[in-house]
């Protein structure tokens, strides 16, 4: 697979053209930000881990019916995915209380959600990817009624495989974020997940301490970051280091042959 032209850097990211028409590769950076850029740092190994956990997840989504865009991991940091155009909003859905919905609403932090909470956010890093209605999006066209309809069914089905896989690990979820794309598919636009899910894009607790195992360890400085994603990698199953929980055991992931859209 010959790696072609930088397509697109984004915070942690890198986006390649490659020799295969409509697929790209993407590069994971040891890059760690936080507060929409104005913190940031090299944390080496970071990348790797993201890549391997992004892989483990996507893999099982896609055989539980959630067509997203991977198509195989290529090495340690980088991904061949198919190239989607992807739609400018960030998706979050939160089953526990924390972060920026705390401060905005004045909810305590922890607090259980009796629901899944979807919110969304303009994905425009210079304005600080602000919070949006369904009526922005609407109006502004950033994504049609039935396309954000799709979506959001979607996105209740990821939260309950992710809540499902990372409770048989020992781990909370409290909240994720994630992108999605188009496809052309027969001269038709599908709809894909797209990006990454890795402790990068979900808040993850420990079920018995509530130990972050997140990027809030770089961005309420509590240290040990790498230690935290191991320790993500280890429970899934994807470190085979000793390990006092046993991991989850799944099929095979079957062989990927690449198609050609037309």
């Amino acid at each position: 697979m010959k790696k072609g032209k930088k397509l697109y850097e984004g915070k942690a990211k890198i986006i390649y053209a490659c020799s295969e028409k409509n697929y790209v590769i993407q590069h994971f950076k040891d890059d760690a930000t936080a507060f929409n850029n104005q913190k940031k740092s090299i944390i080496e190994g970071k990348g790797i881990l993201n890549n391997r956990i992004s892989e483990h997840i996507l893999t099982y989504l896609s055989q539980v019916g959630i067509k997203n865009h991977l198509v195989k991991r290529i090495n340690m940091r980088e991904q061949l995915i198919q190239h989607v155009n992807i739609i400018p909003i960030e998706f979050i859905v939160r089953n526990i209380a924390t972060g920026s919905l705390t401060k905005r609403l004045g909810i305590e932090d922890g607090t259980v959600l009796d629901e899944p909470l979807i919110e969304y956010c303009l994905k425009d890093d210079g304005l600080g990817d602000p919070l949006i209605s369904k009526e922005h999006i609407f109006t502004f066209k950033w994504a049609t009624k039935k396309e954000i309809e799709k979506i959001d069914k979607q996105l209740h089905r990821i939260n309950d495989f992710l809540v499902g896989l990372f409770r048989g690990v020992g781990i909370k979820l409290v909240d994720f974020k994630v992108e999605f794309g188009r496809l052309k598919n027969n001269n038709k636009n599908e709809i894909i997940l797209a990006d990454e899910i890795s402790p990068d894009t979900c808040r993850l607790w420990d079920m018995d301490t509530e130990k972050k195992l997140d990027k809030d360890r770089f961005r309420k400085n509590l240290g040990n970051l790498i230690e935290a994603y191991q320790d993500v990698a280890r429970r899934l199953g994807i470190l085979h280091e000793q390990s006092n929980i046993r991991p989850l055991k799944f099929p095979k992931p079957k062989a990927v042959k690449l198609k050609k859209n037309k």
